[in-house]
């Protein structure tokens, strides 16, 4: 476990002001969402996914050698695992060696996240109850499934995934329990929980009767992990060229490189790969359906919005458009990437949107041309 939290408010206030400026630096998609959520699910999602980036970063780190990454993932686990003494301490002792100097080009947005964790977790335990059980399952999952990669590569110095499942299995610990995490905020048991822009009773809990519908929970638990495969996916997809030149990670599967007749080594070399990226984005519109099934169902209820969701999902449509038109630039510095103008379109037309039935039509337009030519 982490260890007790401190619990000063002006303390406490300074580092959930912290965390929000910390996702500014480390995702503008993902900063995007947090900024369009309202309070108080705005701050849960920006402590729950800051809690994933660190273990991200550390799976990702090229210069912290394959073994100790392991060690470094599982005693980050150990800290969050309620069960286990472990404190924070012992993942900042451990990882201080390995975080890049401040002011030598090396101190990332992420790294610096790495280094102010202690901060992280202490946003954290300052969660109700509730809250924490709804974020810990998925972050410990996500945690787990990342240090089993990095395990099952300890001797490539990278990730090389072989096959579709692999591929899905991997996109699962990485995203699709976000998904998870997200829908476990959203259907919380929050009997007896102060909460803000609810009904409540009058000693300021919320009764029982203020839970999501079950045929709503049923629906958005059977389409979360897509939700969340979806869009890492994409990702896979579009970042080839940064992750084996920066992370030296291949993430399209090696049956489908071999089918193309394309090494390893001549990943970013060879044309060839060029079908490998359009059958991996190809793979994520198979997901688009039931993300989109996700999207229609998510109840807007403690600061939740649709449009926080829904547009990440129609950026994606759009990127998965690029990538058709484009496969190749995926595997060269060019990158695929959606006009600045089009982003400000979709963002522009969904912040205010709370009708979910407009995401289906969006997706079809935006599918066959950039939105903001429309």
């Amino acid at each position: 476990m982490s260890g007790s939290p401190r619990n000063s408010l002006p303390e406490a206030t300074a580092d959930l002001e912290w965390c929000h400026e910390a996702v500014d630096g480390v995702s503008r998609t993902f900063a995007l969402t947090i900024d369009v959520l309202e309070e108080p699910m705005s701050s849960y999602i920006c402590v729950g996914y800051l809690l994933c980036r660190i273990a991200d970063t550390i799976e990702d780190a090229r210069h912290i050698p394959p073994e100790t990454q392991s060690t470094l993932l599982r005693t980050y686990y150990a800290v969050l695992d309620p069960t286990d003494p472990t404190g924070i301490e012992a993942f900042s002792d451990d990882v201080a060696e390995w975080i890049p100097e401040d002011g030598d080009g090396g101190r990332t947005a992420d790294w610096e996240v790495v280094s102010q964790a202690p901060r992280v977790v202490q946003t954290f335990e300052r969660q109700s109850e509730g809250v924490k059980e709804a974020i810990r399952p998925p972050v410990l999952e996500l945690i787990s499934g990342m240090a089993l990669f990095v395990e099952r590569y300890s001797d490539r110095g990278g990730l090389r995934l072989q096959t579709r499942e692999e591929l899905e299995e991997y996109c699962y610990y990485a995203a699709g329990t976000v998904g998870i995490l997200i829908t476990n905020l959203i259907c919380r048991d929050r009997t007896g929980e102060p909460s803000p822009g609810v009904a409540a009773r009058a000693d300021g809990s919320v009764s029982s009767a203020d839970q999501v519908d079950p045929a709503v929970e049923r629906t958005l638990y059977e389409n979360a992990e897509q939700f969340g495969l979806l869009l890492q996916l994409v990702n896979i997809s579009k970042d080839v060229y940064t992750d084996r030149r920066e992370e030296d990670n291949v993430y399209l599967p090696a049956v489908w490189l071999d089918s193309e007749g394309v090494p390893e080594d001549r990943l970013l070399a060879d044309a060839a790969a060029a079908p490998v990226v359009r059958r991996t984005a190809d793979h994520a519109r198979t997901y688009l359906d039931d993300a989109q099934r996700y999207l229609e169902t998510l109840p807007e209820i403690d600061g939740n919005r649709l449009a926080a969701w829904a547009i990440p999902y129609l950026l994606a449509v759009a990127t998965l458009r690029e990538l058709s038109a484009r496969p190749e630039d995926a595997l060269s510095e060019v990158g695929v990437k959606i006009a600045r103008g089009e982003v400000y379109a979709i963002v522009e037309r969904m912040v205010d949107e709370t009708d979910a039935a407009v995401v289906g039509d969006l997706r079809t337009t935006i599918a066959e041309r950039p939105f903001d030519q429309v």
